[in-house]
Formats: structure tokens, C-alpha cells, sequence
């Protein structure tokens, strides 16, 4: 077996191993190919993922450019005189575009993209930013932008840069309803614009930034509330002057003063909004939260205080540089130890996507959306907005085991692949027999046919 340290870095930076790529890894370097995997633009597509992503055509839409084409496919279909029934049957199937083309492009990266830490960041970063895609019909048709928009270019990025992304993106903005947030008495209160709306701005404090004990109080909610009305989309929103679809509505915002975590904000517009993301990106208590979770993501489900510290120094000190904050800890103690390695369980999502790698050839993109909602992850599918846990708890109980272990026997079966069963002994190698002697010993007793199922069943498999 090779070092131990490979398997264990390949097994956190990426979604899995691949056939071939301990030795490429090995000729790289280790320091060479996490420096690599940190400056993501500088690593090419290889020509047959850019042919399976070209034919994506929604996944470079911006919010106004997907109404637009709602609106053109609508026109047309009206040509044909279609009764009501049908019209909506034609919406129904545009907004089914955007999300299987989305589905189909994040899968497609996460398997085959040689940017593997990027795609582990794109994840990280949408479950932290969480938008539920099925919310409404403009998340439907927003939620794809906002990954690839909002989240995608900043996920190795500056931190500040990806909030405010985030917070202007329509699919956030209609998400926590931020969209109508509305000083109460302003001239555009009126219609669906009646009142302070506080959904956003409490998110933004709990999950966003500060932590849900970041030192904030129910003030700074209210204050956020007011210091944020009026970010909101153009109505209608395909008059819009930009493709984002984000516009600040002058009309409904409080232009009172407001303090807000200690510091006084006087009322001066949009401006507002911009020094209060400056304030919260800058936070201490930002710095801690998000250290925590990125070495909960990383490291172990009870990330050592000494790292979320060295890390939430680093995130001050770089000014949300969140490559800089990764590279402190690929570089730790803590990231090292013997006795972190394959402890963290797989959420459904890295367990199929490191079956899809381990496997090394998918021509069958179909089944995966069903057997990811059969393992109780779909994607874009979290209804609440702190997104899905990536811990063991979250995860691990008798019925997902039953269903993993079940699900197994037809994806060795080839059922990814063109129906071509998977050769365990090429499996096994892949993945260095990286077994305990229990598991060599079933498999040596196993029925050649069953032994990639049991390999892809077994409890080494399960975890990373």
C-alpha cells in the first residue's frame, strides 16, 4: 500500500480516488498538488468534461436572462394556441430543464472534474448559503444561477466576495423573502411590500456569519432587518437593466440611522447593506464560525479548539482569504494525525459521487437523482436553510446502511455504466485493499460476482 497520507489527503480534498490517480498524485508531490488543487483556474477541464458540460446550456444563465427565456418560450408556445392546461405544462417543463441541467452539471464536475477541491467547496459553500430550489417557482428557475453565479466563482475565494453574491442573488433573495422587506410607512409600502421582514436578516447573523453564538442580539436582527429593505428584484423583472436581477428599490428602504452590533450606520441607502456585510465578513465571531465548519468539513465531525483557533486567526489576518484559510489547514498537526484518517462518515451525496469516481467511467447520469432522493439528499433539495449536515450523526442509522447496502449490488452491476459489472479485483486495487481484516476475510469467502457489491457495502467504503 502506498502512503497512508495520500489515501488520506485524495479522501478529503476530493470526492474520492480514482483509478490511476495515487501514482499521478505521487509523481506530483503532495505539496505540489494541494498548492494545485488551491489555485483551481489554473487547472484546464479536460476536453470530454467541457463536451458533456456544453450541451448545459442554462448552467451560464443569469437571473434576468432565465426570464427572458421563460418569456420567449412562452410567446412561442402561445403561437400554437395551447389551452391553459398546456401553457403550464410548458413552464413546468422549462423550470424541469434548469433543474436537471443543474443536477447534471454539478454531478458531471464532482465526478470528473480535476478541480476536485473546488467542487468540494462548491458543495460546502451551498449547503452553508442553502437556497430550497423547490421553494417557490422563482427559486426554480433561480437556483441554478445562484450556484454557478454566486457561489462557484467565489468558492476558493474571498469571503466578502461570496456573501455579497450571495445576499444580491434573486435566489437568496426570494429564498428568505428579503425581496419584500419594506421600512414600514416608506412610499413603497404597499401591495406584497407591506413591512420589515426579518427572515434574511437572522440567517445572516446565525448561519451566514456570526454563528447562532456570535454575540448578537435581537436588536442587530432588527437593525439588519431595516439596514437591508429595499434589496429586492426590478418589478417586473424582466425589465431589469442587468442580467443579475438584483435591484435596490429606493422607494422601500428606512433611511433612518441604525446601530448595529455596536456601530452606528447612518441611513444613506444601499451603502448600508454593503458596510454591515463589511462589518459581519470581518467579525471575529465570522472568523470562528466559519473556521469550525470548514474544519468539521475537513477534519473530524469535533474539530479540535487549537485548529478552529489557528484557522480563525488566519481568516482575520487575510481578510476572508478562504484559499489561505485552507492552506493553513492542509498544512496543521491536526489535519495529519493517524487518528483522523477514515473517521468522517460520507453523506449520501460523496458516498454516489465517490462510487462514480471509484468506478471510473459513468455513461448513465439518469438514475442518480432517484437514488439520491431514495438516500435522503437530493440535490437542491433542503427545505431549511442551514442546509445538509455533512456530520456522522446526521447520517448513520440502520435504515440508510439497509439502503446503501441494497443500492450497491445493481451499481456494481454496471447500472452507471452501460450495464458492465465492475471487477473487483480493479476495484479492490483501486482503493489500495484499504480494508480491515474482517472485510478481506468476507471477501475472500464472497461469490466473485457479489464482491464489488460488498466492496461498495462495506463499512470501509462508508467513510473517508
Amino acid at each position: 500500500m502506498s502512503d497512508p497520507k495520500l489515501f488520506h489527503l485524495i479522501n478529503r480534498v476530493s470526492f474520492g480516488i480514482t483509478p490511476g490517480q495515487l501514482q499521478q498524485i505521487q509523481q506530483m508531490g503532495i505539496e505540489t498538488y494541494i498548492k494545485t488543487q488551491l489555485q483551481s483556474q489554473t487547472i484546464s477541464y479536460p476536453a470530454d468534461l467541457n463536451d458533456r458540460l456544453n450541451p448545459l446550456n442554462t448552467l451560464v444563465w443569469q437571473p434576468g436572462e432565465v426570464i427572458l427565456a421563460e418569456k420567449q418560450t412562452v410567446e412561442q408556445a402561445k403561437t400554437l394556441g395551447l389551452d391553459n392546461k398546456s401553457m403550464d405544462k410548458i413552464k413546468q417543463s422549462f423550470n424541469q430543464k434548469i433543474m436537471q441541467q443543474a443536477k447534471r452539471g454539478r454531478l458531471l464536475r464532482a465526478f470528473a472534474s480535476p478541480r476536485q477541491l473546488e467542487e468540494v467547496m462548491v458543495e460546502f459553500w451551498y449547503n452553508h448559503f442553502n437556497v430550497f430550489a423547490a421553494k417557490d417557482n422563482f427559486t426554480r428557475q433561480f437556483f441554478s444561477s445562484y450556484e454557478q453565479h454566486a457561489i462557484r466563482p467565489y468558492a476558493l475565494g474571498k469571503f466578502r466576495q461570496l456573501l455579497g453574491a450571495t445576499a444580491k442573488h434573486p435566489a437568496m433573495l426570494v429564498y428568505l423573502d428579503n425581496w419584500r422587506n419594506t421600512a414600514p410607512g416608506s412610499p413603497g409600502a404597499k401591495g406584497q411590500f407591506q413591512g420589515l421582514n426579518e427572515n434574511y436578516a437572522r440567517e445572516l447573523l446565525e448561519l451566514h456569519t456570526l454563528g447562532v453564538n456570535g454575540g448578537y442580539t435581537q436588536n442587530d436582527i432588527i437593525a439588519l432587518a431595516k439596514i437591508l429593505t429595499g434589496w429586492g428584484l426590478f418589478q417586473p423583472i424582466e425589465k431589469t437593466s442587468t442580467k443579475a436581477g438584483f435591484y435596490f428599490e429606493e422607494a422601500r428602504h428606512d433611511f433612518t440611522n441604525k446601530v448595529f452590533l455596536g456601530y452606528s450606520i447612518k441611513g444613506s441607502g444601499i451603502n448600508e447593506g454593503e458596510e454591515a456585510l463589511n462589518i459581519l465578513a470581518q467579525h471575529p465571531s465570522t472568523a470562528q464560525h466559519i473556521s469550525y465548519k470548514l474544519a468539521q468539513n475537513f477534519v473530524s465531525d469535533n474539530p479540535p479548539e487549537s485548529l478552529v483557533k489557528l484557522l480563525a486567526k488566519t481568516f482575520l489576518d487575510s481578510e476572508g482569504n478562504i484559499a489561505t484559510v485552507l492552506q493553513t489547514l492542509f498544512k496543521s498537526d491536526e489535519f495529519w494525525k493517524p487518528n483522523i484518517y477514515q473517521t468522517k462518515f460520507k453523506t449520501p451525496y460523496r458516498y454516489i459521487v465517490s462510487i462514480m469516481r471509484v468506478v471510473g467511467t459513468v455513461t448513465n447520469f439518469e438514475p442518480l437523482d432517484g437514488i439520491l432522493n431514495q438516500l435522503g439528499m437530493p440535490l437542491y433539495g433542503c427545505p431549511s436553510p442551514d442546509g445538509y449536515k455533512n456530520i456522522q450523526s446526521a447520517w448513520l442509522n440502520p435504515d440508510a446502511m439497509v439502503r446503501r447496502s441494497s443500492l450497491s449490488v445493481p451499481l456494481s452491476r454496471g447500472l452507471l455504466h452501460d450495464g458492465k459489472p465492475i471487477d473487483a479485483e480493479f476495484l479492490a486495487s483501486t482503493l489500495e485493499n484499504n480494508f480491515s481484516p474482517q472485510t478481506r476475510s468476507v471477501l475472500e469467502k464472497t461469490d466473485p460476482n457479489l464482491r464489488g457489491a460488498l466492496i461498495l457495502g462495506s463499512p470501509e467504503f462508508m467513510m473517508y
